[in-house]
């Protein structure tokens, strides 16, 4: 397994995480620990797309990290008005 490889499985480990916690209850979705969780996720993987380019995993990769990054932004901005 080449280094690339391995952050890709790592990224999809980490999206995995986010996703048991938020299921379980432990980790609120909508608070920064789980959208960075989500966001690393997408870009490792996203990283690990430039050497075996897919498409359509590569649109879903960006999306996950657009959603997370627009999360991430909202908490942000509440917190500056809050």
């Amino acid at each position: 397994m080449t280094l690339i490889d391995a952050a890709g499985v790592f990224g999809v480990l980490l999206i995995l995480i986010a996703y048991a916690g938020a299921t379980a209850g432990k980790l609120d979705p909508k608070q920064a620990p789980a959208l960075v969780l989500n966001l690393a996720g997408a870009l490792l993987i996203l990283w690990s797309l430039t050497v075996d380019f897919n498409l359509s995993a590569a649109l879903m990769e960006g999306a996950w990290a657009l959603v997370a990054i627009a999360g991430l932004i909202r908490l942000a901005v509440s917190r500056r008005t809050g």
